[in-house]
Order: structure tokens, then sequence, then C-alpha cells
């Protein structure tokens, strides 16, 4: 079934990539465009927020079974030329540092280009901002003061003038283009959903993004604390397996 899905996507014939946006087959769901680096770095955050969870509950225990099991299959499957951008990226990072920082939010080839660290490894994620129409932004409780009064202006505002005078065009800035990372063949994307064995690749993202957002939810539950009302004796024997 999975292969028949697949066929609906685009794949380059002389390099066998899978065409990132093309039909999986799958109503609403396209073909991921770097789903190796996307997995990693949704498990890496999934088993660092799991750290807030009790190392004794066995929601804790299950979900980093599934997820450190999932993380070593995609980590086997390495992109050709995958050493050598890695070697690349470390020289940007630590060339460029300002323009990978979380405060400072540069602009990277028009997508906000931040690093965050999860496990000890580094990742560089984009964020492409939604437009918003004005008619639907909520208002801020600014009141409309009119247009700007005329004569000389306080120490205050003059002060405030020269803060933004001195203030560093962007344009100053030497703006880097980051490199992604290589793609996995189709033959390789073929093997991983294989090993996984959960529907496509764009599913298993899926999954995993659901997951992430999941460890919130149940962190706020407290879901290893005893439950409030005790099941009674012999609530959940039918479940069991008799020899």
């Amino acid at each position: 079934m999975r292969a028949t899905l697949r066929l609906f996507a685009a794949v380059r014939p002389a390099a066998r990539y899978l065409e990132a946006g093309t039909p999986t087959g799958l109503t609403g769901l396209t073909t991921h465009a770097s789903p190796r680096s996307t997995l990693l770095y949704l498990y890496t955050s999934t088993l660092d927020k799991l750290k807030a969870v009790p190392e004794h509950s066995v929601y804790r225990q299950s979900v980093e079974a599934l997820t450190k099991h999932r993380m070593a299959l995609v980590e086997s499957e390495v992109p050709v030329g995958h050493a050598e951008w890695a070697d690349r990226a470390a020289k940007l990072l630590s060339a460029h540092p300002e323009q990978f920082n979380v405060a400072t939010g540069s602009s990277v080839s028009g997508a906000r280009a931040i690093k965050i660290e999860r496990g000890g490894q580094a990742f560089v994620v984009h964020q492409i901002p939604a437009e918003e129409d004005m008619r639907y932004q909520e208002w801020d409780g600014e009141l409309d003061e009119g247009p700007e009064l005329e004569g000389s202006r306080t120490a205050g505002e003059k002060e405030d003038l020269r803060h933004i005078f001195e203030r560093r065009d962007i344009s100053d800035v030497e703006q880097v283009e980051w490199e992604h990372e290589p793609q996995l063949t189709a033959d390789q994307i073929s093997s991983l959903e294989h090993k996984i064995g959960a529907g496509l690749i764009e599913e298993v993202i899926q999954v995993a993004e659901s997951e992430l957002n999941l460890v919130d939810t149940m962190i706020k539950a407290k879901v290893w604390e005893p439950l409030e009302e005790q099941p009674a004796e012999g609530q959940w024997v039918y479940f069991e397996r008799k020899a």
C-alpha cells in the first residue's frame, strides 16, 4: 500500500529524489522537503520534554522507548554527503553565531532562522512568518493621540530620537544563507518507511508532532500521580491474559 501511494509523488529520474510538495496519495498530505532532519528535531525535543516527567512513570518509559527506537532508525539512514555538510554547517554556525541567535531573530533567505539546542545537538529551524490581516488583529488598547505636536522636543524625546538614528541598519549586517541537509533518496525513504512500519514518512512526522504536543498535556495532567478515585478491586482483571 505504501509503495502504491508513493508512486503519486514525483521522482526526479536522474537523482532518484522525491520532489517536495508533490502529492503522496493521501488527501492533504504532500511530500515533505526534509523528513530526516525534521524527525530528528521532533524526537530530540520529545526526549528533552520528557525529562520533566518522573522516571518511574510508565508513560515516560513507553514514549522514551518508542522515540529512541524510531530515532535510531532515522539516524541509520544517512544521505550522501552528510558528513561534509555537517562540517560546513558547524563552521558556519561558529563563524556567524549572531545570525542564528534566538534573541536577534536574524533573517536568512526570507525566513527567521534560529539555532536551538536539544539534547546536546544544534538544530537550525526556519520559521516563515505568516502574513496577518490587519482587519483581524486584536486592538492593543493604544489610543489615537492625533498628529504629532509641533514645537521644541523634550529631553526625553530627543534621547529617543538619538537611539533611533544610531540604530544599526540590518542591511549593514552580512547575511549568510543556511545550507539545508542533503536529502534522502527515494529508496532510502522507502527503506526507512519499511523499518518504522507506520505508513508514509509524512505520516510518521505527523505522529511525532502530535506526540511532542501531547507531552505538555500529560505533564499538566500529572499522569504519574495516583488516581483521585481508586478503581474497584478486580475492575481491570478482564484485560489480563490468563494462562
